[in-house]
């Protein structure tokens, strides 16, 4: 039972309010399984090992797509941080 505190924010709702869609992909975008929607199940697939080499020659997270100077992280009320060398 949901609390009666948050009823009036979701008496508009659906009752389900998320009908699915799970999937399985593979590393180079393929749909190997579902999406399932609307009922609950077990998807399952058959997993090439193989395409992890090439599929990290089309995004390579650890390489030039990490730009820490334009890409940054800034968390709502997170004190700030400060960087601290090591001294040699």
């Amino acid at each position: 039972m949901l609390c009666r505190r948050y009823q009036p924010e979701l008496a508009d709702e659906p009752d389900i309010m998320s009908p699915g869609g799970s999937v399985i992909v593979s590393p180079m975008g393929e749909v190997l399984a579902g999406p399932l929607w609307n009922t609950e199940g077990l998807l399952t697939a058959e997993l090439d090992f193989s395409v992890l080499a090439k599929s990290k020659l089309d995004f390579d997270v650890t390489g030039h797509y990490a730009r820490p100077d334009v890409f940054q992280l800034h968390v709502v009320n997170q004190p700030d941080t400060q960087r601290v060398r090591k001294e040699k």
